[in-house]
């Protein structure tokens, strides 16, 4: 294989940039590009050892240094690693990247220095994968899950079950091929017990895949409600900027303002939207059906009611538009005296919180309200998570082919019959961690990594 190189910090001016090269001539090159301060060879160094020194270009010292050794098969790729720790300025960290090519690397691919690590054993590919989430991680209880696959948590038990299906497949098989061999026949409980422990493992995993999305994805949330009942002052108490303007002049929002924020551990993705209300004006009106749109594709709605104010012809419109969707009707402005019908509010919402947005009061309900309603209040990051799609699709069809097996057994199918469906399952969770994937799948996989990791 080349030696590859690439930054593996941000693109942006910070404390120090850092070159990652990996490959059999790591060392080498690195020692072509960086002097030790006393004067030895980093190709003397030994695994896990530091040098300080400099980055020396066209025989001038560019920078001062820190070298990195990390040697095969201990470092993150199973290769020979050297890292190259330079000040964080971005022309100094493309300088020296630069001249890492003209020692001889090459360009590193889009998580190549991950692929190579899935490619030498060092993980296998649900953990690959949750390298990528950990650095697009947005909410804590995502990067504890992330994590934890990371360490082999869902590998673990994804082979608790292929083990499973593998023992069973091959005293089938012997059995079946070698009926004159006195190999003890496969008892029917035993084989439903394997099977039955293997539905229940797999469809755990199943379902908690949708409280796993919500936590890793975040929610498209919509702020709704007729104008002046404070839900740009939601947004803003959300965000804790002042990212929507707020005044008390109705209309104020005209077009939709968004933004992420982290509710617990919970990222929503939020539209704070025109008021709904009738409208003479052709501007306002236009941000008025945006705002009908955003609320028919939301995923959450926070229904905002202004407890201050009897409800309105407006008000009831909302509650009617929020009946079939996952909604929390937040009652604002608690700080005065209340006007509004809020027993209404109530029996129309599975979930209503009270809330000063004026002063800040409030958030921990509207927490709360939320988590339970998306059924992510009792959510474990440290189970084991699939984390996408293509892994939730291997587990569905390596289950059915489990509950394929099971009704063979139940109605009596031959055991070279059953043989076959425990294979195809087996053959599922084989695809699932790697290590039966096509290379067009695994480059698939890699491609959406950031270069340098």
């Amino acid at each position: 294989m080349t030696t590859i190189a690439a930054i593996s910090t941000g693109n942006a001016p910070g404390g120090i940039g850092v070159i990652r090269i990996s490959g059999e001539d790591a060392v080498k090159i690195a020692n072509k590009v960086f002097e030790c301060k006393d004067k030895t060879s980093l190709t003397e160094l030994g695994g896990y050892r530091a040098k300080f020194g400099s980055i020396v270009i066209d025989g001038k010292r560019q920078d001062d240094a820190v070298a990195l050794v990390f040697r095969a098969p201990k470092s993150y790729t199973g290769e020979d690693v050297a890292e190259l720790s330079v000040h964080g300025g971005m022309l100094s960290v493309q300088k020296t990247l630069e001249a890492v090519f003209a020692a001889g690397a090459v360009p590193a691919g889009a998580g190549e220095f991950t692929k190579r690590a899935f490619l030498n054993g060092k993980m296998d590919l649900t953990q690959a994968e949750s390298v990528a989430d950990i650095i697009s991680a947005e909410g804590e209880e995502e990067l504890k899950a992330s994590f934890g696959a990371l360490h082999g948590r869902l590998s673990r038990s994804i082979n608790a079950v292929l083990d499973k299906l593998l023992d069973a497949s091959a005293t089938m098989a012997a059995w079946v091929d070698y009926p004159d061999e006195e190999i003890p026949e496969l008892e029917e409980s035993e084989l439903e017990e394997t099977l039955t422990f293997c539905k229940n493992e797999l469809s755990a995993l199943l379902d908690g895949y949708d409280k796993g999305q919500t936590i890793k994805s975040g929610v498209n949330t919509v702020i709704a409600g007729r104008p002046n009942v404070g839900k740009s002052s939601l947004m803003n108490m959300l965000t804790g900027t002042d990212k929507s303007i707020v005044t008390h002049i109705e209309g104020t929002t005209r077009d939709i303002v968004e933004e992420s924020v982290r509710l617990g551990g919970i990222v929503l993705h939020l539209k704070d939207t025109a008021g709904l209300r009738e409208s003479g004006d052709v501007v306002e009106n236009i941000g008025i059906e945006k705002a009908y749109k955003a609320l028919d594709g939301a995923q959450l709605v926070l229904a905002v009611f202004d407890s201050s104010a009897e409800l309105t012809d407006e008000d009831r419109r909302l509650i009617e538009k929020c009946k079939d969707k996952l909604s929390v009707a937040v009652i604002n402005k608690t700080d005065l005296v209340q006007s509004a019908d809020t027993d209404i509010i109530e029996k129309a919402f599975d979930k209503t919180v009270y809330i000063s947005a004026k002063n800040d009061e409030g958030l921990d309900a509207l927490e709360g309200a939320v988590t339970e309603l998306l059924g992510v209040a009792d959510f474990d990051s440290n189970a084991p998570l699939l984390a996408n799609l293509r892994q939730k699709q291997h587990c569905e069809n390596a289950l059915a082919s489990v509950n394929e097996a099971l009704d063979g057994v139940t109605l009596g199918v031959t055991y070279d019959a059953v043989n076959v469906m425990i294979d195809a399952a087996a053959d599922e969770l084989l695809s699932l961690t790697g290590k039966k994937a096509n290379a067009e799948v695994v480059n698939n996989i890699f491609s959406k990594f950031c270069v340098g990791k």
